[in-house]
């Protein structure tokens, strides 16, 4: 059985995470300065080098440096290097690994794109705050746009249907029940906060293929996915709703594998508190069954945060694999942390587990995992191993190099405007505002005798669905003949767009 070495245990024992229990999910805590960042990064490297593919969000900007080897001129070299001694990793040896940039905004790595459509109006609901009345409204808009192909897939489309819905209350409302118009209004004021935060930037096509977050190299190491998250982290509620998003999609697009011998893919979500701020119950409850299903599909879940009592108890009843720094007892707060975190661990008679907490140094963490049979193994005070890669940032420099190189490179990164309600709608208006102007210079019936000047807003909705249809068969033949899976699958489009209602419908 494949596993990883966390590092020395007090007793002597070497401690270690089995990777057919690394789906279990997992938690790494501590005050900030207690070494969680380096224990994500070693943590990481290793499933690399077992051939397993990482996602990790760089809040702090200082995970890209995982792509490159460490140096011995490194500040803290000889730290490193004495604690690998102290350990007893005869092989310790600086090394990269093999790493891919993303970014939602598109500035330092391949940007991540979804459409309108396949995000859904339920999850797009809790992603603007909407009120039932307004989510209702959302749901018919679209509905109007599905069942006249009008395509939805950025944020222009989006704002034009409700300027459409806007102007054509009346009609909707008889079609669909009520819109009024103060509803819609309000859904734009709320879309153009969140433009204001970036997110235009997340819709719109090539949209990501999730099969390129489970890439290896030709070593047979898995690709780890970093996403700079630094910017993204002053929008916490686009933060937070990206990362329910791609479990949702890895949830949906992935077959059942139950417990494999090693994960297909495994997550670190940096500043987990922020999926959990503000929240309602029911989103609680969704991250929950997210979390708990999505351990059959052969993906493990690490949260990592500064306090233990930040993840809601339905969900650290999930996380099989600890690795716990140190905590401050400043505040009474910090005090309950303390306790509660203690009482996570199965007892080890031979440590004060509570005690321990606040005296572990930078680099020591007590350490439980489950084993072989599913059990939580006895918690021990652990020293973390070092890293193999370098500890800090990449210059710019650098991180163009390794751009430059990418296996995705070209893919995502030039967006994509083909034809869809936003450019069907205007064509419209500009027929319409003609054919005002013609009739006011040449009188109705003169106007009504010639042929219609241009293809009507439904036959060409009509048209551009079929080209995209066309395009979707022709995409999947070429990836057929070559063996890919391609996301053009137009079922796949609409199993997406279902499996999006539903999560969206369990956050209200």
């Amino acid at each position: 059985m494949g596993q990883i070495f966390l590092g020395l245990a007090s007793n002597g024992e070497n401690q270690h995470l089995d990777l057919s229990r690394a789906n279990r999910h997992g938690l790494i805590a501590g005050a900030t300065g207690t070494g969680k960042t380096v224990t994500l990064q070693g943590l990481a490297e290793s499933f690399s080098a077992e051939g397993v593919p990482v996602f990790v969000a760089d809040v702090k900007g200082d995970l890209s440096g995982i792509a490159m080897p460490g140096s011995p001129t490194f500040k803290h070299a000889d730290k490193l290097e004495g604690r690998a001694k102290e350990l007893g990793m005869d092989d310790y040896a600086y090394s990269d690994n093999p790493a891919i940039f993303w970014d939602l905004y598109g500035e330092q790595g391949h940007p991540i794109r979804t459409t309108i459509s396949e995000m859904g109006p339920l999850l797009l609901s809790r992603l603007l705050d909407l009120n039932e009345t307004q989510e209702g409204v959302l749901q018919i808009v679209f509905r109007y746009a599905d069942e006249n192909n009008l395509l939805l897939l950025d944020f222009g489309d989006l704002q034009s249907m409700l300027a459409y819905a806007y102007e054509n209350a009346s009609e909707l409302s008889g079609l669909y029940g009520n819109v009024s118009r103060q509803s819609v209004g309000a859904i734009q004021r709320q879309l153009l906060s969140f433009e204001a935060q970036g997110a235009d930037n997340f819709f719109g096509e090539p949209a990501l293929e999730i099969d390129d977050f489970l890439k290896v190299d030709d070593q047979g190491r898995g690709y780890i996915n970093v996403l700079a998250a630094d910017k993204l982290m002053r929008s916490p509620k686009l933060y937070a709703t990206f990362l329910l998003w791609l479990l949702a999609e890895l949830f949906e697009s992935l077959p059942e594998v139950g417990d494999p011998e090693k994960p297909k893919l495994v997550f670190f979500f940096d500043e987990a508190h922020l999926l959990f701020d503000d929240a309602p119950d029911a989103l609680q409850d969704k991250i929950e069954q997210v979390v708990r299903l999505i351990r059959s599909k052969g993906v493990g879940v690490f949260f990592v945060t500064q306090n233990p009592i930040d993840i809601p108890e339905e969900v650290a009843g999930q996380l099989g694999n600890r690795v716990q720094h140190a905590l401050r007892a400043f505040t009474p707060r910090d005090q309950r942390a303390i306790k509660a975190a203690a009482e996570t661990f199965r007892i080890n008679p031979d440590l004060d587990v509570e005690e321990a907490i606040t005296e572990l140094k930078v680099g020591e963490a007590l350490v439980s995992t489950l084993d072989e049979d599913g059990a939580p193994t006895i918690v021990q005070r652990t020293l973390i191993k070092p890293p193999r890669s370098r500890l800090g940032p990449l210059n710019a420099k650098e991180r163009a190099i390794i751009q430059s190189v990418s296996p995705l490179d070209g893919k995502y990164d030039t967006a994509v405007d083909r034809e869809s309600a936003e450019e069907v709608l205007a064509a419209k208006a500009a027929d319409a505002a003609e054919t005002a102007q013609e009739v006011e210079e040449k009188g109705r019936e003169e106007v009504a005798k010639r042929s219609r000047k241009s293809t009507s807003m439904w036959e060409k909705a009509g048209k551009g669905a079929m080209r995209a249809a066309a395009g979707s068969i022709a995409s999947i033949a070429v990836a057929t003949a070559l063996g890919k899976k391609s996301s053009a699958d137009p079922l796949r489009t609409g199993a997406t767009a279902f499996v999006r209602n539903i999560l969206g419908g369990l956050m209200r």
